[in-house]
Formats: C-alpha cells, structure tokens, sequence
C-alpha cells in the first residue's frame, strides 16, 4: 500500500493483459463482481466507459446509508492504461441524505494498468480525497479505510480477468 495525505493506493501484480483487465474495469456492468467492500449491488448504465467526460451510474447499499445511487464522472481514460471518476450521490433512500444529491465530494477512484511482459500487468487502484470537504477526509480516514476493500477489489478483478483453461 501507498500513502499520502488523504490518498492511497494498493498495487497488484496481475497475470492478465492490460487489455483484458482494461476491459473489466471500463464495464460497469462488471463492477459487482470485483467489488472488494460489498457495497456495489448493479451497474444502471448499460454501456462501457469509453473517454473522458462520459459517466456511469451504479446502484448502491451499506448499512449506514441504505440503498442510493452514484453517477461517476470519468475524468481519466487512456485505453488499456488509466481509467478515473468522480463519483457524485444521484439518489438518495435516508431523508438525511437527500441534501447531498447531485453535490460533488470532490473525491476519485482510478485505476493504472502497466504491462511488465506480455501477460502479466501491475494495477495499482487508487482513491484519492485530496480536494474532499474535511468532514469526509475524516470519515473516510484519509481514505485508508478503503484500504482492505481495494486488496479485496485487485484480488477479484484478478480472478475474474483469469484467462480460461483450455481443454
């Protein structure tokens, strides 16, 4: 793991092309599958990302919050290399919540992809809640509290980017 003031990130080396991982990551539809904190429930938007400026939005659920939804922003998309949002509450199911819809926290997750060899990538992932109001730096500790989620996160897109035995 790398730290730094209200930013961190967790690295994985992934037998898998940056392409293929690519191709997960830039899928909302395949977000529930690798997300490590349990708190993906569906992809609303059908279609993958595919440049900066587009957005997705995703159902969601905790405990705390209940069910809501989050448009992400994609603010970096470099094929098979980078791909970042922005997310921002759409929905809200809590009364409590209902104020922050459509008002952005400023905080991104992202993902870097590099190639070392021809099937082997290292993905680092990335939350970073620098520019973040202090009240959710707080909540979120910097954004170490992401930190075993995100571990959980590489381990499953490494599962499900896995190429296929073959007969």
């Amino acid at each position: 793991m790398t730290e730094t003031t209200n930013a961190v990130s967790v690295t994985r080396r992934i037998p898998a092309t940056a392409k293929r991982l690519f191709a997960v990551l830039a899928d909302p539809a395949r977000h529930p599958e690798i997300d490590g904190s349990g708190m993906v429930r569906a992809a609303l938007s059908a279609e993958p990302v595919r440049e900066v400026g587009g957005s997705f939005v995703m159902a969601m659920h905790n405990d705390e919050m209940g069910d809501y939804e989050m448009t992400n922003h994609v603010v970096a998309y470099e094929e098979d290399r980078e791909i970042a949002w922005e997310p921002v509450m759409s929905a809200a199911s809590r009364e409590e919540d209902v104020a922050d819809v459509g008002v952005p926290a400023h905080h991104r997750w992202g993902f870097t992809l590099v190639p070392e060899g021809a099937d082997l990538t290292v993905v680092t992932e990335t939350f970073d809640c620098t520019e973040s109001p202090e009240w959710l730096q707080h909540a979120v500790r910097g954004g170490t509290r992401w930190v075993d989620a995100m571990a959980a996160t590489l381990e499953k897109l490494a599962a499900v980017a896995a190429p296929a035995d073959e007969p």
